[in-house]
């Protein structure tokens, strides 16, 4: 039997905001210089959507366009991604039933964000859509989500069976299983769905309503909050 709910983990892409789609279509405007190659890029950023986008340029230059890759062009390449990206993050749909969650059991426990996106600009996000004051600690990259997952448990004095993340990606299931936490997967309707049957995935949500009514029939325990 596993041991009461203490605190849930979100990755944000795809999980809190409907922005998969829209990334996408930005990872293929940044690599617009290579348009014979852009196919193959935009598959692999959404293969690994868990992953820093500094990490995937680093691949995508060693690998696909089998170039060298100097500091100066991944700082413009990470600045052109984040300037098409930008302004549409605060505006974006949040995932269905986003808002409710988050209302709901920011008051029963510390919620936190550990997303792919540099930290930085993940903290101005969530300003601006006014989502900041729902979650206890909000981390991002260059960190991997393993560290801020570790992080976290230990700022809260907690064992991994208590914390609960739910992600989108490979990657985030790769990081709960590192961690020992549990682990569901969000899929959206339509969406390949690449957890259900595998180890370490609790359940499978395709949307956050969804994710509201699986929570209520788990036992949790609100009076660890570290808020």
């Amino acid at each position: 039997m596993q041991p009461p709910l203490r605190l849930i983990i979100f990755d944000f892409d795809g999980v809190i905001a409907e922005s998969i789609a829209m990334k996408a279509e930005a990872f293929r405007e940044t690599f617009s210089f290579v348009p014979e190659y852009q196919d193959e890029i935009v598959q692999y950023h959404l293969d690994n959507g868990g992953m820093s986008r500094y990490a995937k340029f680093r691949y995508i230059y060693r690998e696909i366009l089998c170039q060298k890759l100097t500091g100066e062009q991944e700082q413009r390449l990470g600045d052109r991604y984040a300037g098409l990206v930008r302004e549409k993050m605060y505006t974006i749909p949040l995932v269905p039933g986003a808002t409710e969650l988050l209302i709901a059991w920011s008051r029963l426990l510390p919620l936190y964000i550990v997303s792919a996106t540099p930290e930085e600009e993940m903290l101005m996000i969530a300003e601006k859509r006014g989502l900041a004051d729902y979650f206890a600690g909000i981390y991002g990259s260059p960190r991997p989500k393993a560290d801020c997952i570790r992080n976290i448990l230990g700022e809260n004095g907690i064992s991994p069976g208590e914390a609960l993340f739910v992600g989108d990606a490979p990657q985030d299931l790769q990081a709960a299983v590192e961690t020992g936490v549990r682990f569901i997967a969000r899929v959206a309707t339509g969406d390949i769905d690449r957890f259900s049957g595998c180890p370490g995935v609790e359940a499978v949500v395709a949307d956050l309503y969804t994710l509201h009514a699986y929570l209520l029939s788990t036992p949790t325990d609100n009076t660890s909050t570290s808020r």
